[in-house]
């Protein structure tokens, strides 16, 4: 079993910076794949970007290649996405998710266990 909390959105403006976090509580941290979805208003949750149990590996959806950067610390059982050079269609609520064992998959229906979200608005 494995908590996560998501932190880090806000309200920006176009061509900012952002950084999130997601902070897992819970046993074996580095035993997940850790991934990045986000739901806008009407929308479904896609995915955005995951990473391996060490950071070795990553994968990206492609709208965001380029800007969105995931990584991780096992140490402090974080995750991170950063997002650079914001765009209103980034607008979302991100949510962090983790699935146990070594299987990297976009599909956010294999994943077990889901943060709450936060949210992220860009103006323009």
């Amino acid at each position: 079993q494995v908590q996560l909390v998501e932190s880090g959105g806000g309200l920006v403006q176009a061509g900012d910076s952002l950084r999130l976090s997601c902070a897992a509580s819970g046993r074996a941290f580095s035993n997940y794949v850790m991934g990045w979805f986000r739901q806008a208003p009407g929308t479904e949750r896609t995915f955005v970007a995951l990473i391996n149990w060490d950071g070795s590996k990553t994968y990206y959806a492609d709208s965001v290649k380029g800007r969105f950067t995931i990584s991780r610390d096992n140490a402090k059982n974080t995750v991170y996405l950063e997002i650079d050079t914001l765009k209103p269609e980034d607008t979302a609520v991100y949510y962090c998710a983790a699935r146990n064992g070594a299987i990297l998959t976009t599909g956010n229906y294999r994943y077990n266990y889901w943060g709450q979200g936060t949210q992220v608005t860009v103006s323009s």
